[in-house]
């Protein structure tokens, strides 16, 4: 007898784990609004400041300059961007760049 009550019960307890959450059928994933929240975090954690706040609304540009860029790029005249070190560590004496 007490082995019908125990299966029973373990039949009721795992059918239990088949019920949904909510009264529309769907399964609980913590709210509405939880959709997502993983990337939300993920995406903040690698973002300095998420809404920024600017004092103009559009950056100052120059068109001469960028059309300058754009001929040095088209005639093969790249200007180098300078080499920039942020530790000299692991690298041998001989071989530093002099600064």
């Amino acid at each position: 007898m007490p082995t019908k009550i125990f299966a029973a019960a373990s039949f009721a307890l795992a059918l239990s784990a088949c019920t949904h959450g909510q009264s529309d059928g769907l399964p609980y994933l913590g709210g509405q609004d939880n959709f997502g929240e993983a990337n939300r975090q993920t995406m903040a954690a690698q973002i300095i400041d998420p809404a920024p706040v600017y004092t103009s609304a559009i950056p100052e540009t120059h068109a001469e300059h960028a059309a300058q860029a754009v001929e040095r790029y088209r005639t093969d005249q790249v200007k180098q961007p300078d080499r920039v070190r942020t530790s000299d560590a692991g690298v041998p004496e001989s071989s530093r760049e002099p600064g």
